[in-house]
């Protein structure tokens, strides 16, 4: 896993460029979509609001990997290399949000939504103030947020359409197996592929939260 900031080469960098800048552009989309279809089913504000947050933390990330690939200045590179990183917990603990207020809800609900974004705003932390350093026990933290749904799986998977089960374990499988390329880095298009993965577990987890969540 690359902790310089010079470790792509220009040819890489314009395609981890290009790949994320679709997927911001897309993000856009995507948090106006979620706005407006949770405020047409009129479920209040609770929806809203979880749509809103999931939409700009999507917005985050893909701008934040974005930025990072296409400057080339040392020194805001550095800078935004951690911001890359950090919103990697900014994204976990957003696609969180609707599906812990909403999905299974009450005290478990606000516990789940808890714990994603207090280990967020730890990991964030710790990325800022020791950069570059303690990469295993950010990729642990990834990996554990992205499933700490098994804390509450049964009422998930029972509050949740079948659909949209499939759509978001498909996301997380997509996320997580992608994570062999993230590791891998140092080897040519892999984080290119890592990228590619990132997206698609972005659009299964979007859809199933546009269509049967919010």
């Amino acid at each position: 896993m690359s902790n310089q900031v010079n470790d792509f080469s220009l040819i890489e960098e314009i395609w981890h460029a290009m790949t994320h800048g679709i997927g911001f552009a897309l993000s856009i989309a995507a948090l106006v979509l979620l706005i407006v279809f949770a405020v047409s089913h009129g479920h209040g504000v609770l929806h809203v609001t979880a749509a809103a947050i999931y939409g700009s933390t999507l917005i985050v990330m893909y701008g934040s990997s974005t930025l990072y690939h296409a400057i080339t200045h040392e020194r805001a590179k550095g800078f935004l290399q951690i911001m890359d990183h950090a919103s990697i917990y900014v994204l976990i603990a957003g696609s969180y949000t609707p599906i812990a207020l909403i999905c299974i809800g009450g005290t478990m609900g606000w516990v789940l939504f808890g714990l994603e974004w207090g280990i967020a705003l730890i990991g964030i932390a710790i990325k800022f103030i020791f950069p570059g350093r303690f990469e295993l026990l950010s990729l642990t933290a990834y990996l554990v947020m992205g499933w700490l749904i098994v804390l509450d799986f049964g009422t998930f998977k029972s509050n949740i359409d079948p659909i949209a089960f499939w759509l978001i374990v498909a996301g997380g499988l997509a996320y997580s197996g992608g994570i062999v390329f993230y590791i891998k880095d140092n080897i040519t298009h892999f984080h290119t592929i890592w990228h590619l993965f990132v997206m698609m577990g972005s659009i299964f987890h979007f859809m199933a939260i546009l269509l049967y969540v919010v």
